[in-house]
């Protein structure tokens, strides 16, 4: 059977297939999905369980000038496939590459680069509004799919309530699969699979709407009269209904993987009046049976071959145990210690390896969904009671708590412990998801304590010490292996750096887990004749100002490395302190994330990029010592 995929180059190809030909289609995007995965984790279940509905939109409406909004993004691959993307598809989330999520440098199908979770239908709406002020551009349609674990997000509701205001014409489609990353938590799961089971209140409904939008103007006492009649219909099927009572018309539910009913529900929702939401119900892991069985784990699987029964042999796995690991157990030791010790997190349990702590501790244990604002207040609270909660956030998804941070957390000075997972750079899912800014973001708060562990031994440590801290604090890991630094260490102390060596002829200051790079570094420099001490920074804030400012007075040079944003970073934290003691910064190098988006890539190669890494952290310091001898011939002069 020849294959039909290679050939299109757009959706526009899809015109003119057959029902049967766009089931093959679909049945080939899929294998070309398993191919992937053969040769690198990328994101598998989500895009296994939206093919047919990716397919039923672009032979529905022309994206070439209708808008599309694809909510979280990690389910962008088949969009990618039939978007002009086919050839270059294998290079996905590699450096040079596809992104796996959607970038609207590689393509005009990609209006956004959508990587965080509920602002697809805020997005499409602007959009549309946006559209309607532009004389001849009113006609365009404005599409936004969005899953049912990001659907609780609270900006979600934010955004359905300004569309049942504004009566804008607005699709909404919400893939409902049951799960978000982990299964979906809430009351509003727990509506939607009420909403599943009501399959006749659909049918019966869309009539309803049909027959009510073409109904002419036949004055007010009968208007009033077909309006009764509505809600009758609908009080009688279903109770009332959340989304209409917002004025958001609702359709569904229907089979997602059904392209021929698909098409059919979106031609009609394309004729409705208003906002719309259609609600699809998908499997996710789609074609795939042990996805299906276990989406979980097929989220972003290691790489794994399969025969033709499916069953599948891991190519690559890593025995080493990541700082995640590390913190979750620390976590779960804690809560054993101590009932007063609580764990959140935000639909990021599988993510943040807490699925020990979430059996072991049940009553303890809270997934808040794709609502991270609400797990800071929600922890707040706690803490005012007397607990001593723990959030658990990825660095790039605890941002959109800040106002929370600000407000509950650390203006009110309350032991709330933020867990920053993901922290630095997190490889392969690129700018959206790189944890590079929460350097700066927690150290403007006051009362905040903002820690960076050198290794596997501070971070067991670093979470220790949070506990029994009175104040809000932070503590930041990256998505590596851990290492943990040989020798005797220095217990954790409020504001206390550890020096591991002091150099006559420089030092290096770490911020975080590139500390054993920093210590390969300083070896290398040894051989080289230069003697570079290493300072583990530990604490950002409360900075040990003593002995960072001897550093700068007495070591021919300073280098400070962090892996996060330069602006607003430890770096800054350094350059302050020397201008408030009065210090000449000139022998001062800061090493860091410059301020631009970094692409997605290998971690390691993204860190030697930005010389981070110990070849470029030794090669940034013989210059730093080489100008400092330049600096010092000067003086003598």
């Amino acid at each position: 059977m020849k294959k039909l995929l290679p050939e299109i180059r757009s959706p526009a190809d899809l015109e003119g297939l057959s029902l049967v030909q766009l089931e093959q289609v679909a049945s080939e995007m899929r294998e070309a999905l398993c191919r992937l995965v053969a040769n690198r984790a990328a994101h598998f279940a989500s895009n296994l369980g939206v093919v047919e509905l990716c397919l039923a939109l672009h032979s529905t409406f022309d994206f070439r000038r209708d808008r599309l909004i694809w909510d979280t993004g990690h389910q962008i691959y088949p969009h990618k496939l039939i978007t002009g993307r086919y050839e270059q598809f294998e290079s996905i989330r590699t450096r040079g590459g596809l992104m796996g999520y959607p970038n609207p440098a590689e393509s005009e199908y990609d209006l956004f680069m959508t990587g965080h979770a509920g602002c697809s239908v805020s997005t499409a709406l602007g959009l549309k509004a946006g559209d309607d002020l532009i004389p001849g551009e009113e006609d365009r349609h404005s599409v936004a799919v969005i899953g049912d674990g990001a659907f609780p997000s609270g900006i979600v509701f934010e955004a359905l309530n300004n569309a049942g205001g504004l009566k804008k014409k607005l699709l909404v489609i919400l893939n409902d699969n049951e799960m978000s990353i982990c299964p979906r938590v809430g009351g509003m799961a727990n509506y939607l699979d009420r909403l599943r089971v009501n399959p006749v209140y659909s049918g019966l409904k869309n009539e309803v709407i049909r027959v009510l939008n073409k109904m002419p103007m036949l004055g007010d006492p009968v208007e009033r009269f077909l309006a009764q009649i509505k809600e009758g219909v609908k009080a009688g099927l279903h109770g009332g209904m959340l989304f209409e009572e917002l004025g958001i018309q609702y359709v569904g539910p229907i089979d997602g993987h059904n392209i021929r009913l698909l098409r059919k529900y979106l031609a009609m929702c394309k004729d409705v009046e208003g906002p719309v939401l259609l609600h699809v119900v998908t499997v996710k892991g789609k074609g795939f049976g042990p996805a299906v069985a276990d989406p979980v784990k097929f989220h972003t699987p290691a790489p794994f071959e399969h025969d033709d029964d499916q069953k599948i042999r891991e190519i690559k796995k890593s025995g080493a145990r990541a700082y995640t690991h590390i913190a979750s157990e620390s976590i779960r030791r804690n809560m054993a210690a101590n009932e007063r010790v609580t764990v959140m997190t935000a639909a990021m349990c599988q993510g943040n390896n807490l699925e020990q702590v979430r059996d072991e501790f049940p009553d303890r244990f809270f997934d808040t969904g794709i609502c991270e604002s609400h797990a800071v207040a929600f922890a707040a609270g706690m803490a005012k009671s007397g607990l001593r909660p723990i959030v658990d956030i990825y660095s790039t998804f605890l941002q959109r708590s800040f106002d929370q941070i600000f407000q509950e957390a650390a203006l009110q000075n309350l032991p709330v412990t933020f867990m920053l997972d993901r922290s630095g750079l997190t490889g392969p899912d690129g700018p959206t998801h790189h944890g590079c800014f929460d350097l700066g973001y927690m150290r403007l708060f006051p009362n905040m304590t903002v820690m960076a562990p050198g290794d596997a031994h501070d971070l067991a440590a670093m979470l220790d010490f949070s506990l029994v801290h009175e104040g809000p604090t932070s503590i930041r890991y990256p998505k590596d292996k851990a290492i943990e630094v040989d020798g005797k260490r220095e217990p954790i102390e409020l504001g206390k750096a550890e020096v591991l060596h002091w150099g006559d002829d420089g030092a290096i200051l770490c911020c975080g887990t590139l500390l054993p790079g920093a210590m390969t570094a300083a070896e290398q420099l040894r051989e080289d004749g230069l003697d570079v001490g290493v300072i583990n920074a530990r604490f950002i804030k409360p900075l040990d100002t003593e002995t960072v400012l001897r550093a700068i007075e007495h070591c021919g040079f300073v280098v400070t490395v962090e892996e996060s944003s330069l602006m607003g970073g430890f770096g800054s934290a350094v350059l302050e302190a020397a201008n408030e003691a009065g210090l000449a910064t000139e022998t001062i190098c800061r090493l860091g994330i410059p301020d631009q988006f970094i692409e997605h890539g290998d971690r390691a190669e993204l860190l030697a990029e930005l010389r981070l890494d110990a070849a470029g952290i030794a090669a940034v310091c013989r210059e730093q010592a080489a100008k400092a001898d330049v600096l010092r011939e000067g003086r003598l002069r």
